[in-house]
């Protein structure tokens, strides 16, 4: 039994520090190679660039799988609901959406609407976005609008 005990702690201790070295390499690898992959992917904001925030609301357009909120009605809630509150200009893009209903676990595809907003620096952005997927989701019966938020460089 105390051989065993002998043998085996040789033995661990060889394999420990093999599976130590082994680690600490690709440990090492993975450290060195992650920030540089990282650093070629992003496109820095340099001089004509300014660093700010864009968001994406992502609006659907079907109301309980039959009717479709119109063109009219749309452009109507644009004009009363984001013009006002970001009167420096955004756009509007038309798109075609596809999400999972829970409740039949079924695909739905439906036309819809991204609004697209570079965010303008030093005011209550949140609020105001907030404000307008409320608005939505109330007027035309949506359970929810999508928001991306994400850092761009931007120049106009």
């Amino acid at each position: 039994m105390n051989r065993f005990k002998k043998n085996f702690r040789q033995f661990d201790r060889a394999g420990g520090r093999r599976a130590v070295r082994t680690a600490t390499v690709a440990l090492a690898m993975l450290l060195l190679a992650s920030p540089a992959q990282a650093e070629a992917d992003i496109i820095p904001c340099d001089g004509t660039l300014q660093a700010q925030q864009v968001a994406q609301l992502l609006f659907g357009r079907n109301v309980e799988d039959r009717a479709r909120v119109s063109e009219a009605d749309f452009n109507g809630f644009v004009a009363r609901e984001v013009s006002p509150r970001f009167p420096e200009g955004f756009t509007v893009i038309d798109a075609a959406g596809q999400w999972r209903d829970a409740r039949r676990g079924s695909i739905v595809h439906e036309a819809a609407k991204i609004i697209e907003i570079v965010l303008p620096s030093g005011e209550d952005n949140r609020r105001k976005i907030e404000a307008i997927v409320e608005a939505y989701k109330l007027q035309f019966q949506q359970q929810s609008v999508g928001l991306i938020v994400a850092p761009a460089c931007v120049r106009f």
